[in-house]
């Protein structure tokens, strides 16, 4: 032990090991069978940062972590952002040095058992914190969240629907300081075990005290996944050959994925009657997904338009959160030059203002969300919240084909489901498209990067309210109230000590009136 922390005082080396410590938990999320790895992967960095000698340098551990976690979680992007990906994620990886301040403040040395079992509330909820700040759409967006990595387990489904994916977060890293509290401080082992037991039982009656979705209805839905196509005359050739096909199999929605239309439809009106056509011919309304400059004003726009027998119906949803960099470039004054060096946007696309939840026929109202939007929680609540019965994310991820960005994109759509009780349905230009029903699970089977077909998946609808939309985004709040609580009690502690400090050793000086003397004496 002691080689090891002869080793570790080059902060050079201790950087790098907490960076690649920071890195261990994205494991969980490629992988579907190791979504219990997320349960232990945090623990070598809460080790790291405890065995920190000085709070800096605790901060130091907590940066290069973060750095490390963002590098490995956005990896994918490298090819898009090239040096871009480094700059970012050192700068958002700053966001984790006040939570390895914190491991150190509440497990360095040895820690009381009261201490420990603070760390158990303070250390999830600032990592809740954390997940928070970075969410922020001109940051990235929520994507990575740790809770993400349990898509595939039921139980955890559950318990998103009571708090979302927050919820999950929050627990995952429970788990971990407990663990790390188990392995390295003995005084604290028996708080650890008891908030083990705690967490257990919680969860388990929040998991039988959660209503299931009740299955009142069905619907059929057609996924049309073209695959890569250069130029957008053969997509849409493609897409309708695909489309064809679909007649006769009682479909009631027919969904494109982003960016399947590469015209406006108000300039390519004969676009516009060839879709109407299909609708026609199928017996279904189509959402196509729009990728152009606008005829009705300037800029251009991702539009998800619903088109029926007689043509466009319904409302037109505009894109609202932009992707940085590929879909608009952040103070680009200072940072264009990024299309030089990068895939960066030569021109910001617009956006919109409002989620729209639009009615296709026979009582069934969808919410559309747009590639980058499935990612976040808070916009399919909003659409659950206004009527939709089903949720439909249009995407495209052609540029990451051979990584694991479009596996982890398709995965969110299970979170959604569940958080909301409505069916989710993730529709890709290629791969991988994938439908989910009110409770999260997977419907038949995904349609990979290499599929070129459209496939009919039987889609169950459930109307009831889950605690997560009711409530909210609730246990962000109380990760809030924690570390607001903390603050105030460590500085009514300062302020405590300062007034009850000891006296000092060398006495006040004396303020000595010197009398004038008058001359003469």
């Amino acid at each position: 032990m002691r080689t090891i922390d002869q080793w570790l005082t080059s902060p050079w080396r201790r950087s790098a090991v907490a960076a690649l410590a920071g890195a261990l938990p994205v494991l969980a999320f490629p992988v579907p069978s190791l979504w219990w790895f997320a349960y232990v992967a945090l623990v070598p960095w809460i080790l790291l940062a405890r065995s920190a000698p000085t709070g800096r340098r605790a901060a130091y551990d907590g940066w290069s972590g973060g750095f490390g976690f963002l590098l490995a979680v956005h990896h994918w992007l490298l090819p898009s952002l090239t040096v871009f990906l480094f700059a970012i994620a050192a700068l958002l990886g700053a966001l984790w040095a006040p939570w390895g301040w914190l491991v150190r403040r509440f497990l360095g040395g040895r820690p009381s058992a009261g201490r420990g079992g603070a760390a158990l509330l303070v250390l999830p909820s600032a990592w809740l914190t954390v997940e928070l700040v970075r969410s922020w759409q001109g940051l990235g967006g929520p994507w990575g969240m740790l809770g993400a990595s349990q898509w595939q387990v039921s139980p955890a489904l559950r318990l998103a629907s009571v708090g979302g994916v927050w919820l999950l977060s929050f627990l995952i890293v429970a788990v971990n300081v407990a663990a790390a509290v188990l392995v390295s401080v003995r005084e604290a082992r028996v708080p650890a075990v008891a908030s083990l037991v705690a967490t257990a039982a919680a969860t388990s009656a929040a998991w039988a005290w959660a209503p299931r979705p009740e299955v009142d209805g069905h619907v059929r839905i057609a996924v049309v996944q073209p695959g890569i196509m250069d130029g957008g005359d053969k997509r849409f050739d493609r897409e309708e050959q695909l489309t064809r096909r679909l007649a006769g199999q009682d479909v009631g929605l027919v969904v494109w994925g982003e960016s399947s239309v590469g015209f406006d439809l108000g300039d390519r009106p004969d676009l516009a009657r060839r879709i109407a056509a299909l609708s026609r011919t199928v017996g279904a309304d189509v959402l196509v997904n729009v990728d152009a400059r606008r005829s009705d004003r300037p800029g251009i726009y991702k539009s998800s338009v619903l088109i029926g027998p007689n043509g466009p119906t319904g409302d037109r949803y505009d894109k609202m959160r932009l992707v940085p960099f590929g879909e608009y470039i952040p103070a680009r004054s200072l940072l264009g030059w990024a299309t030089s060096v990068g895939k960066a946007a030569g021109e910001d696309r617009r956006r919109g203002t409002r989620q729209v939840v639009t009615d296709v026929g026979h009582g069934l109202r969808i919410g559309p969300l747009i590639c980058f939007e499935t990612a976040f929680p808070d916009m399919s609540r909003h659409l659950a919240e206004d009527g939709a019965d089903v949720l439909v994310g249009q995407s495209a991820t052609s540029t990451f084909q051979g990584s694991w960005a479009p596996e982890q994109h398709a995965s969110l759509g299970a979170l959604r489901a569940a958080e909301t009780g409505r069916p989710m349905v993730h529709a890709t230009l290629t791969g991988v498209s994938a439908v989910y029903g009110p409770d999260g699970q997977r419907l038949g089977p995904w349609l990979g990067t290499d599929a070129n077909t459209a496939r009919v998946y039987d889609v169950p609808l459930a109307h009831g309210v889950t605690p997560y939309v009711r409530y909210g985004d609730w246990p962000v709040g109380g990760a809030l109230l924690v570390l607001a609580a903390l603050g105030a009690t460590e500085g009514a502690r300062a302020l405590r000590l300062r007034r009850n400090g000891p006296e000092p050793l060398v006495p006040a000086a004396r303020t000595v009136h010197a009398w004038p003397v008058r001359p003469g004496r």
